[in-house]
Formats: C-alpha cells, sequence, structure tokens
C-alpha cells in the first residue's frame, strides 16, 4: 500500500499550478481531441515507444549510421509526444478532470521518458556504449529529479521561461530533424573544424579535437549546474519563509545522487556491462528513477513525509559490493576483499537483466496500486471520464468544485 489511508483524503485538496501552455496547444491543438478521451500523455508515450522499436532494429549499439527517415521518424515522434504532453493539461480543464491523477500519470510518462530519449540521442550522435552516454542518462534524471523535488518543497512546477518539457523537446525535434539531411556521423566531427576555423597552437589539443557531440554535452552539464543552484535556493527561500529546517529538504537530494554514484562506480568495476550490456542497465536505471520519482509525487499529493528510501537501491548496492571486493583484494594484496559471487562474465549479464525485471515488476505494482486507489477514492476512471461534465454538474470528477 503506497497511499496511507490516513493521507489519501488530501488527494481532494489538490489543486493545479502549471504553467499558460502557448496558444498553439490550447486554440489549435486541442480541437483535435475528443471530450470523451482522457490522459492524452500516455497515448502520446506510443510514438516514443514506437521510436525505441525503430532504434533497436537499426542501431542497438548506439553507434550504427541510420537512414536518413529513422532520424526523420524520431523527430515527428518526439514532437507528437510533446505534443500531446503539453495539451494534457488543457484537456483535462477542458473536461474538469484536472486532478492527482493527472499529475501522476504526466509525470510518470515524462519520467519513463526520459531515459527512453536519452538512449535516442545516443543514437542521433553516434555515442555508443560510453561514458558520454551515462553522464548525458544522469544530467538528464538530475534536472528531472531537482524538478520534482523543488515542487514538493516549494508546491509549485517551476520551468522558467524557457523549458525543459516545451522548448527543449522542441530543440531535440530540431536536432533529430537536422540528422537526417547530415547523418549521425556529422555530430562526430570537430566543431572547430566544421566553423572553419584553422589550427590554434594556442588552444589545448583537446579542445581543437573536441567533436560537436561532446561540445554539447559541455554546454548542457553548464546549464545542469546552473539549474542545481536555481532550485536549490528556490527550496531554501520557501523553506526559510515557513521557518522550516533547510537541511532535511536538501537531504531529499540523497537518493539521487546515491543512485548516480553507485551505478557509476558499478559501471567502472565491471566495465563489461559499459562496453557490451549498457542498454539494459540504462533501462534498469531508468525504471529505478521512474519509480524513486513516483514515490515522490505522491507524497506531494497526499502530503506526506518526503521518501527518502527506494528499495530499488537495494540490488544496486549488491552489485556494487560484489564487484568491490575483487577489486580491494587486488589492489591491497589480499588484506582486504571478497570474491565475486557474479564473477564478470555470464552471471554478471544475467544479473543486470533481472534487476532490469525486478524494476519492472516493482514499478509496476507501484502504478497499479497507487492508480487503484486515487480511481477507488475518487470515484473515477483511469483512461477514460466515468462522470462527464455537464453545466448542471457542480462538482468535478476529481472531488473539487468546478468554478
Amino acid at each position: 500500500m503506497y497511499i496511507r489511508q490516513s493521507k489519501i483524503h488530501n488527494l481532494k485538496a489538490y489543486q493545479y499550478s502549471g504553467y499558460i501552455l502557448k496558444p498553439f496547444y490550447t486554440n489549435v491543438v486541442i480541437k483535435c481531441f475528443p471530450l470523451w478521451m482522457a490522459e492524452i500523455t500516455l497515448s502520446g508515450f506510443s510514438f516514443v515507444v514506437l521510436n525505441i522499436l525503430t532504434l533497436l532494429w537499426y542501431t542497438p549499439g548506439l553507434d550504427q549510421e541510420c537512414p536518413p527517415w529513422v532520424y526523420l521518424s524520431w523527430s515527428i515522434g518526439l514532437f507528437l509526444y510533446q505534443t500531446f504532453d503539453a495539451v494534457d493539461g488543457s484537456q483535462a480543464r477542458r473536461t474538469r478532470q484536472s486532478g492527482p491523477l493527472g499529475e501522476l500519470f504526466d509525470h510518470g510518462v515524462d519520467a519513463c521518458n526520459t531515459t527512453l530519449e536519452v538512449v535516442i540521442f545516443a543514437a542521433v550522435m553516434n555515442l555508443g556504449y560510453s561514458w558520454a552516454t551515462v553522464m548525458t542518462m544522469f544530467a538528464s534524471l538530475c534536472a528531472f529529479y531537482l524538478t520534482t523535488w523543488e515542487e514538493y518543497h516549494t508546491g509549485i512546477l517551476y520551468l522558467g521561461l524557457v523549458s525543459g518539457p516545451v522548448e527543449g523537446v522542441l530543440t531535440l525535434c530540431v536536432v533529430y530533424a537536422f540528422t537526417a539531411l547530415v547523418g549521425g556521423s556529422f555530430w562526430q566531427r570537430p566543431l572547430l573544424e566544421v566553423l572553419g576555423f584553422g589550427r590554434m597552437s594556442w588552444l589545448p589539443q583537446v579542445f581543437q579535437e573536441m567533436p560537436i557531440c561532446h561540445w554539447y554535452l559541455v554546454y548542457g552539464g553548464i546549464m545542469l549546474g546552473f539549474n542545481i543552484i536555481q532550485s536549490s535556493l528556490n527550496v531554501i527561500r520557501v523553506r526559510r519563509s515557513k521557518n522550516l529546517p533547510v537541511l532535511p529538504a536538501l537531504a531529499g537530494l540523497i537518493p539521487f545522487f546515491s543512485l548516480a554514484t553507485m551505478v557509476c562506480i558499478w559501471l567502472a568495476l565491471r566495465p563489461i556491462i559499459l562496453r557490451a550490456h549498457l542498454l539494459p542497465f540504462m533501462f534498469f536505471v531508468g525504471a529505478s528513477f521512474a519509480y524513486q520519482v513516483g514515490l515522490i509525487i505522491v507524497a506531494h499529493l497526499t502530503r506526506s513525509p518526503f521518501p527518502h528510501f527506494n528499495i530499488l537501491l537495494l540490488p544496486i548496492a549488491f552489485g556494487l559490493v560484489d564487484a568491490l571486493g575483487p577489486f580491494l583484494k587486488e589492489y591491497t594484496a589480499g588484506l582486504v576483499g571478497w570474491p565475486s559471487a557474479l564473477g564478470d562474465e555470464v552471471y554478471e549479464v544475467a544479473y543486470v537483466l533481472m534487476c532490469l525485471g525486478l524494476a519492472v515488476g516493482v514499478y509496476g505494482s507501484f502504478v497499479v496500486d497507487v492508480v487503484t486507489n486515487i480511481c477507488d477514492y475518487l470515484d473515477i476512471w483511469c483512461l477514460t471520464i466515468k462522470h462527464k461534465y455537464g453545466p448542471e454538474t457542480q462538482f468535478g470528477d476529481k472531488g473539487m468544485k468546478v468554478q
């Protein structure tokens, strides 16, 4: 049971507090959806899944050149997902269905999409199974986690003037479409060479030969740093305005950074996962992350304590400890260490696949349990509208008075 009975009544106190969508979504696209349709974001997610299936067929190693139409299809699929996601809030208010279930679906699907879109981005840039792909994944997950953590403590989903879910995604759509014209190998060319600059003796060799994709990642890292600082300052300001201690709120960052640290050390100790099985490993990490974000969203909706513990950290910790034993044994001349139970070949790969199955099972049970509880308590259906809104209806389906 993920929602305690003593907290479930807080679902009726939920109020939408998002950002105002652009006229393109509120005045044009919204008219394409019938009034009986709910959870549009989930429908849009099918386009991303289709993109992933195409990727698995043409470039499972994330380093192969794809036909131009594949890159174009990824651009169109992401644009459709972003459009469905942006319209979802307007559709909910249009049908008087805005409520906690909608936010849970919206954030949950976005959390899953973050990892999948990193995989597609890595394929577009031809990053392959590399640390660049891993760092891209954690940078993207960190940005999403910060937004969710900040919303829990401030009660406001702050996206800024240029938001990742809208302008950021549209930028990726342009990048994917442009790749259909120039090919994925274009991003591996040195930036200075593409710009027509000659050799600069004063510039370190590493910068002269740095490909475009790595410059892109450096830019993303700088923006992430600003994001971390801004989100932390927002939370600190709100906590102090309410005369609440700051450190307990900052402790909410520990689950994510613990996950990232343990995963990176595990990959460093077990390079076979990084070199040959990174894709299922990323799916496992993505499912673990989505579960952690889901716990935070539910805590936010029910006004429960912040969830610091993620049970899916346990299999990660076991994999890390198992890989750490032989490493310590080798570098301390046998003074410290222990034998590996998994080894570094077949059983290690089998363990990764088992972790993936475990994460999907845990996250799936979480979704079913929470959605069932919310639907039962608010007397609504999950994917369709149970009580259609009409002029004679005084209360919407979420238990809130319709204005």
